[in-house]
């Protein structure tokens, strides 16, 4: 109800200071070209980030004060804490950071929004930089209609610079005008009244512009032609930073429930940032003075004295927050948690597939490569069951003839049961966002996303496959018939061995043990082919199984087959460098193929 009652009000609001100020267009231009410039750009960053975010959070992300740079570096150059809030909550909706990372990013982006203020007070102010400003629109519109991926990543950079350089123009010169008219400066309210209407203001005026950013910038620009006084500025500063925290909650909506964690720990650390900020204000503001006086700063220079303000401010929070983080982590992870579903209704879902990752094109294919591991970790569990074999005995070093011994039931596992609680939803929730994700990929990551679905249809099939085996598979293996038992506890055998193989490929860590391990996977699931190798033909000849047993043996063989192949085609996609997002599938050329296989085996005979 409250969304659809707020946008026709601003609306309302808008057009009601239209009609009653002709100078107030000026400034309400501005600020909307401002904001259109800081879309430009972040597309911009968008376009420009590629493959390249995955491997730079990595390697800088691994420690707090590297998690508090990225974030300090990435708001710099982006000029949006808001954006690094939303990108942040993406990143770990996909499982690329986790919530300790995360709060170390907003705590960087909290300072890195000071460079703005900066460059406004100390440069934008003083210089005419529309004049700038057209020379990158037209540069910037023309090189955005380029075919060229980073010739298009230049255009929009030029032209969200060049907007926001405008925006600020219209902005001054919009107040400059309105000052002929009324000095804004008269309705100013002095002493802690004044700080909290203020404060109120500047949240209010963030939520509408979605920036805190735009917010600061508006407020120096008006402090520059003294519409406002520096104590309502001051305020106004403060105000803005509560009120970046709604955009991050909003993006949070439709995350997961680290991405809710981190929205609640950044509005937990803005909040107490500016209570502290509003009980000691007085002594804030000599120290800002003090630091004012010594960088040469006039004491009458009121946007400059802001931004050093802003700096304090926002770097004093950081500080105080620093020892405490993983108490904050704590914190959270108690008091927001996802919500009990009941044991006789619980289904599994997605964990990383949510509306956050699809920001990016990066976030969006790293939550579908963890989502099909997910399914395939579930996958392997009712495989392991369909073979009466115990998960943890496969993942152990035991030796393969005592993990078949140590049976998991007497009794049939309900394939079909867990197939619909655990496989299938996932398996279903991963195509419906492949399709979404795909239209915002380039044709080469739309490759890679085909061989990912690729990968979930043959998990799927291996599920489907293992159904179909295991009742002749309990049947068998209980038989008094030794040779039938010892054929399907070879297959047993088999598939237990592949299992520990793809866990062992998993785990690797290096891309030549990868390699290795999939080529003998390989090898070995040809190998053990009963049909290619003769072991059927020499059972039905001597007589050792009926032709009942035989026919049984024979499908099994192939669904056991099917298997086999299916598990490692899905391994060769979601476990070949991942490090490098499976942009090096061309590594596949490494592994042996059919025709490599056939020669060995051959060979070997």
């Amino acid at each position: 109800m409250l969304k659809k009652i707020f946008l026709p009000a601003i609306l309302v609001i808008l057009a009601y200071g239209f009609w009653v100020s002709p100078h107030f267009k000026e400034i309400a231009a501005g600020v909307a070209i401002f904001l259109f410039g800081m879309i430009t750009l972040e597309e911009g960053f968008k376009v420009f980030s590629g493959g390249m975010l995955e491997k730079i959070l990595q390697r800088s992300t691994d420690k707090l004060y590297k998690s508090i740079g990225f974030g300090f570096i990435t708001t710099a150059l982006m000029q949006s804490s808001s954006l690094v809030s939303v990108l942040t909550i993406s990143f770990i909706g996909a499982g690329l950071i986790g919530l300790t990372q995360g709060i170390g990013i907003i705590l960087g982006a909290n300072i890195g929004t000071t460079t703005g203020a900066w460059l406004m007070a100390g440069f934008g102010l003083k210089v005419k930089i529309s004049a700038y400003a057209m020379p990158m629109l037209v540069f910037g519109v023309i090189l955005i209609f380029q075919k060229a991926k980073s010739l298009k990543g230049i255009g929009y950079t030029l032209t969200g610079l060049g907007l926001l350089f405008l925006g600020i123009h219209y902005m001054k010169e919009g107040f400059e005008t309105v000052k002929e008219t009324i000095d804004l400066a008269s309705f100013a309210v002095g002493g802690f009244k004044g700080l909290l209407i203020f404060i109120g203001i500047g949240i209010l005026a963030t939520v509408v512009m979605q920036s805190s950013h735009a917010t600061i910038i508006l407020v120096l620009t008006a402090l520059s032609v003294g519409q406002i006084s520096y104590e309502n500025a001051l305020a106004l500063t403060i105000g803005a930073n509560i009120g970046t925290t709604i955009t991050a909650i909003i993006g949070s909506l439709s995350s997961n429930i680290d991405g809710k964690r981190l929205a609640g720990g950044h509005f937990v650390f803005n909040m107490v940032t500016a209570i502290v900020a509003v009980l000691f204000i007085d002594q804030i503001i000599v120290v800002v003075d003090s630091i004012s006086n010594t960088l040469g700063i006039a004491a009458d220079n009121h946007t400059l004295k802001l931004a050093v303000f802003d700096s304090f401010f926002k770097v004093m929070g950081v500080l105080m927050f620093i020892p405490f983080v993983d108490r904050l982590v704590a914190f959270l992870k108690r008091t927001i948690r996802s919500k009990h579903v009941p044991e006789v209704q619980k289904r599994d879902h997605a964990k990383f597939l949510n509306e956050a990752t699809l920001e990016l094109p990066t976030t969006a294919m790293a939550a579908i490569i963890r989502e099909t591991k997910h399914l395939y970790e579930n996958a392997f569990e009712v495989i392991t069951h369909g073979l009466n074999l115990k998960r943890s005995n496969i993942l152990s070093s035991l030796p393969l003839d005592e993990v078949i011994k140590d049976t998991y039931t007497e009794g049939a596992f309900d394939i079909d049961d867990f197939y619909n609680r655990n496989i299938k939803g996932i398996y279903g929730e991963i195509i419906d966002f492949s399709t979404k994700a795909q239209s915002l990929m380039s044709p080469s990551d739309i490759g890679t996303l085909y061989k990912l679905k690729l990968a979930n249809r043959d998990i799927v099939e291996a599920v489907k496959d293992t159904k179909h085996l295991q009742k002749n598979l309990i049947k068998y293996t209980h038989s008094p018939n030794e040779h039938i038992r010892e054929q399907y506890n070879g297959i047993r055998r088999d598939l237990a061995e592949l299992l520990r193989t793809i866990h062992r490929i998993s785990t690797a860590k290096e891309e030549d043990e990868i390699i290795v391990l999939l080529s003998k996977a390989k090898l070995h699931t040809e190998k053990y082919d009963i049909l290619a190798n003769g072991t059927l033909d020499n059972l039905i000849r001597n007589r050792l199984i009926t032709n009942e047993m035989a026919t049984s043996l024979m499908n099994d063989s192939t669904y056991a087959y099917n298997i086999s192949t299916n598990l490692i085609a899905m391994a060769e996609i979601i476990f070949v460098d991942e490090n490098n997002d499976l942009k090096e599938l061309g590594t596949d050329t490494m592994v042996l193929n059919e025709e490599d296989v056939k020669t060995i085996l051959k060979e070997e005979k």
